[in-house]
């Protein structure tokens, strides 16, 4: 499989499933391709199977069945300390008695280095990170950020083909964080080594994929670059994890090539994409993103018009999220840049709104509302 798309797979999962109780599938059937170079992250909620999947391919977890590929070699039974693979954990794991620059010549130490080619080595690693003045530091002695820069220093400073994060940022505040993910992203770009990141942040996933995997109960739902992922969902519970999203139940009426027609619980029709629909008659949800739909005059265009009731202003500096009633739904959501605001506009209006068909996907029922 991954052999004809030539050389270009660094990883390849193949059947792989996890089970730590012989009944239970934590990773039901993972086939994936890893490309070399590329930064792809694994995303999901608590329990989805993401980090399982990374710890399979660290070494730290057996698969129960299939096999993992690293390079074309098959890695299941080598141990994790030979699949020349870098590791970043949410809570660092640096050696407290040792400096900074001892952290560093550590992993490179343990493969054999001269103490020359090592040095340099680490001199290399630390201006990467932008800490070359903090060499003689103990861990103790650093903040978060900078205890953290020296675990991404020390998984990359024996230069492995691939480079494993579980979580990195986790424990950081909302700034740091965001000015970390930027730091990653850059290193990654100017190194050029390939990164699987684990992460249930959908924001930091966004920011710094190449390719995003969004896992759901062991298996995958979608995967696909950052922008596709969030525009184009293939499922309903990729369009409600990725970003915010708007859904309105109702049955199919009509499926005509790309297009179909949705009859809403309370007789509205919606002309929408097909994306993900059965037989006329059935149950259908309806995805549409709050800063697709248009308000007042502007909504005059779309195909798809009705009548919302603004029942609450959330105000979030550079733009307005408004929550009104549209077609007995109590919770639909419309985002407004600031500068496009009605000032006039009021708690209790009632206004035309409006979407197009292209921003409306019809897809899977949701089993809970």
């Amino acid at each position: 499989m991954a052999e004809t798309q030539g050389s270009d797979i660094l990883v390849s999962f193949r059947g792989v499933q996890k089970s730590y109780d012989g009944e239970t599938l934590i990773v039901k059937d993972l086939n994936l391709d890893i490309r070399k170079g590329e930064f792809l992250t694994l995303l999901g909620p608590s329990g989805s199977g993401k980090t399982t999947s990374l710890m399979m391919l660290a070494g730290f977890e057996t698969p129960t069945n299939g096999e993992i590929l690293l390079a074309g070699r098959s890695i299941n039974n080598v141990p994790p300390h030979k699949r020349d693979i870098g590791m970043v954990f949410q809570n660092y794991a640096l050696f407290p008695h040792m400096t900074v620059a001892e952290n560093l010549a550590f992993p490179l130490s343990v493969r054999g280095m001269s103490k020359t080619d090592a040095s340099e080595r680490v001199k290399r690693a630390l201006s990467m990170v932008q800490l070359d003045s903090f060499r003689n530091r103990y861990p103790g002695q650093l903040s978060g950020g900078q205890q953290q820069r020296v675990a991404l220093a020390r998984a990359l400073v024996f230069e492995p083909q691939l480079v494993l994060m579980d979580e990195p940022l986790g424990a950081l505040d909302k700034q740091l964080r965001e000015h970390m993910q930027m730091e990653i992203k850059h290193i990654h770009q100017r190194l050029g080594v390939t990164v699987v990141y684990v992460t249930h942040d959908q924001g930091e996933a966004l920011t710094m994929s190449d390719r995003v995997a969004v896992f759901h109960q062991g298996e995958i739902q979608q995967i696909a670059p950052p922008r596709e992922l969030y525009e184009l969902p293939r499922n309903t519970f990729v369009a409600n994890f990725i970003g915010e999203n708007n859904r309105l139940s109702g049955e199919l009426e009509s499926h005509s090539g790309e297009r179909c027609v949705v009859r809403l619980a309370r007789g509205e029709k919606v002309e929408a994409l097909a994306i993900n629909v059965g037989k006329p008659g059935e149950s259908v949800t309806l995805s549409i993103r709050p800063e697709r739909v248009r308000l007042n005059g502007h909504s005059e265009s779309c195909v798809n018009r009705f009548n919302g009731r603004v029942e609450e202003f959330i105000y979030l500096g550079d733009h307005v999220r408004i929550r009104l009633e549209v077609c007995g739904k109590p919770d639909f959501f419309v985002k407004q840049p600031i500068a496009e605001l009605d000032p006039a506009l009021a708690v209790g209006d009632v206004v035309p709104l409006g979407w197009q068909v292209e921003h409306v996907r019809a897809l899977d029922p949701l089993t809970t509302e």
